[in-house]
């Protein structure tokens, strides 16, 4: 069952409605007692302010897979052009550490350096990393 659905079940059961059929419990219920409807809205103030764990998938659905030559060279063209490394990594769909490992991988990058490294013009206007070849 997914949170979604069990979230809508215990919200109808909280205000007194049977989840299957959407009648109203009768007053003698167990649902209608006061602990129980209190217990069961603490629980829906409780699920509704945890936070919601992150789906690796959503954000990364290219995480791990192969790259294409096309997508080396995307990779490469936007990261000469200055494109930082998380934006990188959210438009290519894969994580920052795949994206700073295949900048290692093309020489763009050194393992030494991190996302946040200073990325300054050469004399031609291209960006490079600190401790690029100018030219």
């Amino acid at each position: 069952m997914d949170e979604t659905k069990a979230f809508s079940i215990v919200s109808a059961l909280a205000n007194g409605v049977n989840p299957l059929t959407g009648e109203v419990f009768p007053a003698d219920s167990p649902y209608q007692t006061a602990d129980v409807v209190r217990a069961l809205f603490l629980v829906l103030w409780i699920l509704e302010r945890r936070p919601k764990p992150r789906s690796r998938a959503s954000t990364a659905d290219n995480a791990g897979k192969p790259w294409s030559s096309d997508e080396d060279q995307r990779l490469l063209t936007q990261f000469d052009e200055g494109m930082s490394i998380a934006d990188l990594a959210r438009g290519h769909l894969r994580t920052v550490a795949g994206i700073q490992a295949r900048l290692e991988k093309h020489g763009r990058v050194t393992p030494a350096m991190n996302a946040s490294a200073r990325r300054f013009a050469d004399s031609n206007g291209r960006s490079r990393t600190a401790d690029a070849p100018a030219g």
